[in-house]
């Protein structure tokens, strides 16, 4: 696997999606939770997706409850709840597990690439990871680090 073209994941209907479909365009991957402190972010992020959209802009929502049980059971409700509160229209995924013996193989070799401050492991909800029109993973950003904060570096790769 060289690439995040490589991968496939599921839709919310269980439906596979190849990750190759977004070939050529900037990808920001996020691990998302819709009852956490930084579920506000979703805002953040459509406001990336609206702006930058047109350009090549690619946000990948995947919703995942590791982290103190913070996303709903039901991913039609995850759905729903990001539609409705946030006007979420970027891309949301089937909820997985971003660490341990079930996470997902794209977040494995997200983690791979970009590894955290002190450990590859994803520490929290709302860790982002920005992916050039390669393929390749350029950086990761902290839970913390609001998505308005990481347009300056998205621009650069939508050139």
């Amino acid at each position: 696997m060289n690439t995040v073209y490589d991968f496939a994941v599921k839709k919310p209907n269980g439906e596979k999606q190849a990750l190759n479909d977004y070939r050529g365009k900037t990808l920001l991957i996020v691990n998302t939770a819709s009852k956490c402190g930084f579920t506000p972010q979703f805002e953040g992020l459509q406001e990336l997706y609206n702006n930058h959209k047109e350009e090549g802009l690619e946000i990948l929502g995947f919703p995942c409850d590791q982290f103190n049980n913070q996303e709903f059971d039901d991913i039609n409700e995850t759905t729903e709840f990001c539609q409705l509160n946030y006007g979420v229209t970027f891309p949301m995924f089937a909820k997985i597990n971003v660490n341990g013996d079930q996470e997902d193989p794209l977040f494995t070799f997200l983690k791979d690439q970009k590894k955290g401050v002190l450990s590859k492991k994803i520490k929290w909800n709302f860790t982002k990871f920005l992916v050039n029109k390669d393929g390749q993973v350029i950086n990761r950003y902290a839970p913390t680090t609001k998505p308005s904060d990481i347009e300056k570096d998205i621009k650069e790769y939508l050139q």
